[in-house]
């Protein structure tokens, strides 16, 4: 019977003992940098005109295409024109070859009979006809006309090409651009089916 009374006198104590104990304080922290704005990082996007473009790419070929940072037009803008002006040299020196023949050929023919230039003349061009030298000079002078005129469409192509780039660098190519094929209902066709959903945005 003592021991009952014991028993229940550890478990009253241990009770009392157990309210008296003080509860954990809870301590709030307030965060300050909550109330801080935080800086823009975000760089400023450079902004490319197609004008400029056009007008570097009009004085030196290239130049516009380095202003849009495509360097790897470069060497093909240059490589085109440097091909069609050397052919438009070569056509140069062969039209003034066969100009010079044709000359000293109608020279050294009665009545002039002036054999001066006919003596500095290739053999080619003594055993060719003059009408023959005739029709390969005006054959040449349109080649000359050609290489040129091929020669100022690249050079004009290149001033196209620059500003056309400068133009589409400013388009803003969002990551929210998104192509989606979903299943859906057409009110249209009052059926069933998939859509192909292009999202613009957020």
């Amino acid at each position: 019977m003592k021991f009952f009374y014991l028993l229940i006198s550890l478990f009253f104590l241990s009770n009392a003992y157990s309210q008296k104990v003080p509860a954990e304080k809870t301590v709030t922290v307030k965060d300050s940098s909550s109330k801080k704005s935080k800086p823009d990082t975000t760089a400023k996007q450079k902004v490319y005109s197609p004008k400029v473009a056009a007008r570097r790419s009009a004085i030196i070929p290239g130049w516009g295409q380095a202003y849009n940072k495509k360097y790897w037009k470069i060497p093909i803008i240059y490589g085109g024109l440097g091909v069609t002006g050397y052919i438009f040299v070569n056509n140069i020196q062969i039209y003034k070859e066969y100009k010079f023949a044709y000359a000293a050929r109608v020279k050294a023919e009665p009545p002039t009979l002036d054999s001066t230039d006919y003596h500095q003349l290739d053999d080619i061009y003594k055993i060719l006809s003059p009408n023959s030298i005739r029709s390969a000079r005006d054959e040449f002078r349109r080649y000359v006309d050609y290489s040129a005129l091929i020669f100022i469409v690249l050079w004009g192509l290149n001033v196209v090409d620059a500003a056309v780039d400068a133009h589409l660098k400013n388009f803003d190519i969002s990551p929210d651009l998104s192509l989606q094929l979903r299943p859906g209902y057409s009110e249209l066709a009052q059926t069933s089916g998939l859509s192909l959903v292009l999202k613009i945005g957020k």
